[in-house]
């Protein structure tokens, strides 16, 4: 068990996904988590009930975490439904995992669309960060999702990749500033992972299998295999681990 019964996680953009995984992880690790989610609320209800059904213990909150005013009513949800369950305001671990793609060349990318990513992939994680850190106490684990994008940009997604790149950089930021307090700050950048997101480029057959042999163990990522990575880093195992960017790719890359 990595998130010993009693903590609380609050896991951003947990409807589907990578997001959805996590938290079914934490959960069934027995934390009480908070499953984030901006417009789908059918499937947040779905991840709560399904983390119910296995045993666990969930709830949702919404909220678009590119929008301050929304993060800080989140929060005073989160606290809402705490003191509800007869527990303290507090949050002992975070996942900062929403986030968009952004495709489109530097020349295609207009400001709207610049600014849609960096709000929701690292102001988001920025401001609620900032609140989280209040609520916690030494111990308290805060994990940023990234990606390989960060460090090994591909053609199309250049306000994606710098989004994730500064989401990086504010994670060694967050680790300085709150390891003084006992906590601890990482990130993990997954490499190609099946999800919802790019289940169109999974349906072509030749860009799967070419992403497949370029990745050492041979396949796509699983959302398991993100949220294994993040159930560590947000466990007591990884209590001298902070300030790290973890890569979770099955080794994308090497030898190519």
């Amino acid at each position: 068990m990595t998130a010993p019964s009693g903590k609380v996680a609050l896991v951003t953009g947990a409807g589907r996904g990578i997001g959805r995984a996590i938290a079914e992880r934490l959960a069934a690790d027995g934390a009480l988590v908070a499953v984030n989610y901006v417009r789908d609320a059918q499937a947040a209800a779905e991840a709560v009930a399904a983390i119910a059904e296995a045993g666990g213990e969930a709830f949702a909150l919404q909220a678009d975490v590119g929008r301050v005013a929304e993060v800080e009513a989140m929060f005073a949800a989160l606290d809402a439904e705490l003191a509800r369950r007869g527990r303290e305001p507090r949050l002992d671990i975070l996942v900062n995992n929403a986030g968009i793609g952004a495709f489109g060349s530097i020349a295609e990318t207009d400001e709207a669309a610049f600014d849609r990513t960096l709000d929701t992939n690292l102001k988001g994680p920025f401001f609620v960060t900032r609140a989280a850190l209040g609520r916690m106490r030494a111990g308290g684990r805060v994990v940023m999702v990234s990606s390989i994008a960060a460090t090994r940009p591909t053609p199309g997604m250049a306000a994606y990749s710098a989004a994730k790149a500064a989401l990086n950089a504010l994670t060694a930021a967050v680790a300085l500033e709150a390891g003084g307090r006992g906590i601890t700050a990482n990130a993990v950048a997954p490499g190609w992972t099946a999800t919802d997101l790019n289940r169109d480029l999974r349906s072509d057959r030749t860009w799967t299998e070419a992403m497949a042999a370029k990745t050492t163990l041979g396949r796509l990522g699983a959302v398991s295999d993100i949220a294994a990575v993040v159930a560590f880093l947000a466990g007591p195992d990884a209590a001298w681990v902070t300030g790290q960017v973890i890569e979770a790719s099955g080794g994308f890359g090497l030898g190519h």
